[in-house]
């Protein structure tokens, strides 16, 4: 059999450090669904892992949507009558409402309160505002910053591009022995937001890094993609490969010190989803696995009827349900290498399942084998409970019937999964076990 092992050598404090030091590189970079910021930041991931960029023109039909116009944003600003820079994107690239059209304009401030946006309840925070498919624009700030503003003129500026172009997504593969894929998706759009948008970002990386250096049994094909107009553009373009998606999971907000959360994917009962949750439930951390709904991120486009697809969501405190969300409060300080750390233990752990279940046959299927001449009784080293896994080796030989998979096993005995496999690989040694024929 050969476990597949994806975390037994990695040093998870130095991932963290490492996933937020490439956080802080790409924090300050102005990032949309379009433009240069994106392509900025798969330049600095390229730095990292093998990337393979892929660019659609404006105006492309994508299913029901069009590709958009490209936006890009030079620089922007509101001027006091005194020449005061009261509000500057140098400052925060969440100061602009994403993609607002041009504008410079002087106009008084009666006139430029309706473009203004600001969180009342947390009036140090500067909100994240987007208009990608209605033509406005608007500033973000803090509310401390709003009310200080006095009555008067003051001069507005919007140096920003918004014309035919191109959409920007990127890819890297790792090949696996088997063409059949695991689809890991994270969207890299948000300008400085680092728990929604970053955190994943940083971790999909790490991911295709480590098993870039193991030899896996599936392939993994990473996308980065700019939000829904993303992944709907990233299914038109590949209906054909989406067939070939065995498991797949979104990855966002996956930096906080919040309790781990899954949503399953529309099938609700895939291998991904089984294989998550159980790996949750033996991980030791608080946690949550939730039912699929239609909102959120990619994954309610992979599983639109469509295709329904096998994706699941994996994260921290999911979106909309941490205060700092969508605000300058995701920053560099909230999140932390510990979590990051953390989170990343938890997907080796739920790859290296998906990696290592399949379906087996009891060789000796009439009464239980002997197992003592074989060395299996009371002397399977490598584990720290051996009652546990004489446990799991009977289990194992009874279930192996062609019809039960390992992650079938772990979940009807109790028995995690890696203890699980780990003792099947021992009866696979000794000829007890044989691969069935799909």
């Amino acid at each position: 059999m050969g476990l597949t092992r994806l975390f037994t050598d990695v040093d998870f404090q130095r991932a963290g450090l490492e996933m937020h030091a490439l956080m802080e590189r790409l924090y300050p970079i102005c990032r949309s669904i379009t433009g240069q910021g994106i392509r900025d930041t798969f330049t600095a991931l390229r730095g990292e892992i093998p990337l393979e960029v892929h660019r659609v023109p404006s105006g492309t039909p994508v299913f029901d949507w069009t590709v958009p116009r490209e936006w890009n944003l030079r620089d922007a600003y509101i001027k006091d009558a005194r020449g005061v820079k009261v509000v500057d994107l140098q400052r925060s690239s969440l100061h602009v409402v994403g993609y607002s059209v041009p504008v410079h304009e002087r106009m008084q401030l009666r006139d430029l309160r309706p473009h203004l946006h600001s969180l009342p309840e947390h009036p140090d925070w500067i909100p994240y505002r987007a208009s990608y498919y209605r033509e406005n624009w608007g500033f973000c700030l803090t509310h401390r910053q709003l009310e200080s503003l006095q009555d008067g003129e003051y001069e507005v500026v919007i140096d920003s591009t918004l014309e035919d172009g191109q959409l920007d997504y990127a890819e890297c593969v790792v090949e696996g022995r088997e063409e059949a894929e695991v689809l890991i998706s994270a969207h890299a759009c948000h300008p400085s937001l680092c728990n929604d948008n970053l955190s994943g970002v940083v971790l999909s990386t790490c991911l295709a890094r480590l098993l870039a250096e193991r030899r896996p049994r599936l392939t993994y094909r990473f996308v980065f993609i700019p939000t829904i107009i993303g992944s709907i553009t990233w299914l038109a373009r590949n209906e054909e490969r989406a067939g070939r998606i065995r498991h797949g999971l979104v990855v966002t907000c996956v930096g906080d010190a919040g309790a781990f959360t899954y949503k399953r994917s529309r099938r609700g009962d895939a291998d991904v989803d089984r294989a998550a949750a159980h790996v949750l439930r033996h991980s030791g951390f608080e946690h949550e696995v939730i039912d699929f709904f239609p909102y959120g991120y990619d994954e309610r486009n992979y599983c639109s009827p469509g295709f329904d697809l096998p994706v699941g969501s994996l994260s921290r405190t999911t979106h909309g349900r941490f205060p700092e969300y969508h605000t300058s409060a995701d920053n560099l300080d909230f999140v932390r290498p510990r979590h990051l750390a953390e989170s990343l233990q938890v997907y080796l752990r739920l790859l290296e399942t998906l990696e290592n279940d399949g379906t087996w046959l009891n060789t000796n299927p009439k009464c239980e084998p002997q197992l003592g001449r074989r060395g299996l009784y009371n002397v399977i080293g490598g584990l720290k409970s051996g009652q546990t896994e004489e446990l799991a080796m009977f289990w194992v030989l009874n279930q192996c019937d062609g019809r039960h998979s390992l992650l079938d096993i772990a979940e009807r005995s109790g028995i995690a999964f890696d203890t699980i496999a780990h003792v099947a690989d021992r009866l696979a040694e000794h000829g007890l076990l044989t691969p069935a024929r799909s």
